[in-house]
């Protein structure tokens, strides 16, 4: 659209560096392979599991869902490779290099604290990081360059994971969430339903963990098992971590996460501004300028992505529509390019 700003990216040393890094922090998830990666089908879907002896016993841990991608890393994970030590220092200096473009890093408590939990195995069990913390990781992923006004930091950890994928990993967190939380000195809040949480406050600051799951009906606590917590349930969630991403945190020598798809994560901001608008106008102004910023970076580079992920949110029923058009109402920009990709 004429006369429009142009979205802030960084150089394409930046963008180039992020992808090396996001590629070697997938390689080396599989370099502690124990054993054999052996395909699983449950339900209909395929995951792939490091099957492995102890004794008597055959012990499997999950590796991810099947993909192309997937399977071409297992098929390359025994190839000669450089010592840990090395490729340790080369994600290190790629981190470097990211900061020295200006890309945002973490502070040392969440930097440490999202290191802890990747370690215990929450993301590579499902675990899907939302809210803020998943905004900013986009920077990486579509080149943005990010201000401040955008991303001021947030003590607020949301993780969101879906309750029938945790049933069916059937694996869990080594040590257990609550363990690492625990550790960062973290209480778990009280809830309506005695002896079951889905919160979590740092007892020496501000800092709150959160655990979030799609409500397939009445939104209350459901179970999850493969990260041993409840999670709150909620409605629309279902779209927003559907086919979620890796993403690379330029911390230390990097943390690997997921988060969901760019596209679904603007869309899906228009529907919550709307659902708190008058519950919480601070939150809901956020959401729509989140969500602006990014449909404006993905109208330029990814039109077919954002175009779809609209179709399938208006697809799903008149009050999905009706809340991303109260949105839109007040975002003559955004409607106006959103309205350009038909």
């Amino acid at each position: 659209m004429a006369g429009r700003p142009a979205v802030p990216r960084h150089g394409a040393l930046a963008h180039a560096a992020y992808h090396d890094l996001l590629r070697a922090l997938r390689d080396e998830a599989l370099t502690d392979l124990r054993g054999t990666p052996t395909r699983v089908e449950r339900g209909g879907r395929v995951y792939w599991y490091d099957s492995y002896r102890v004794g008597s016993e055959v012990r499997k841990r999950y590796i991810g869902e099947d993909s192309p991608d997937l399977r071409d890393r297992i098929a390359r994970h025994r190839e000669t490779r450089a010592p840990a030590e090395a490729r340790r220092r080369d994600r290190a200096r790629l981190v470097r290099l990211l900061r020295a473009e200006g890309f945002l890093g973490l502070d040392p408590t969440t930097g440490s604290l999202m290191a802890a939990l990747a370690g215990a195995g929450v993301f590579r069990l499902g675990g899907t990081v939302v809210g803020t913390h998943a905004f900013r990781l986009y920077e990486g992923e579509l080149n943005l360059r990010l201000g401040f006004e955008q991303t001021a930091q947030t003590d607020d950890l949301d993780i969101a994971s879906f309750e029938r994928l945790s049933l069916a990993l059937e694996d869990t967190t080594a040590p257990p969430v609550q363990q690492v939380l625990a550790e960062f000195d973290f209480a778990a809040m009280p809830s309506m339903e005695q002896g079951r949480t889905w919160r979590w406050r740092q007892t020496s600051g501000t800092a709150l963990v959160e655990f979030l799951t799609p409500a397939f009906g009445d939104e209350g606590l459901r179970d999850l098992p493969a990260l041993g917590v409840q999670a709150q349930a909620l409605r629309h969630l279902n779209y927003l971590i559907a086919g979620p991403i890796p993403a690379a945190i330029p911390y230390r020598s990097g943390v690997l996460v997921q988060v969901p798809r760019p596209e679904r994560f603007a869309i899906h901001k228009l529907i919550v501004a709307e659902r708190r608008r008058d519950s919480d106008r601070m939150k809901a102004a956020k959401d729509r300028a989140q969500a602006g910023f990014l449909i404006a970076a993905l109208a330029e580079d990814r039109p077919d992505d954002l175009a779809e992920a609209l179709e399938d949110a208006r697809a799903r029923g008149p009050r999905w529509s009706a809340r991303i058009e109260a949105s839109l109402s007040r975002m003559p920009d955004t409607a106006a390019l959103l309205a350009g990709l038909t």
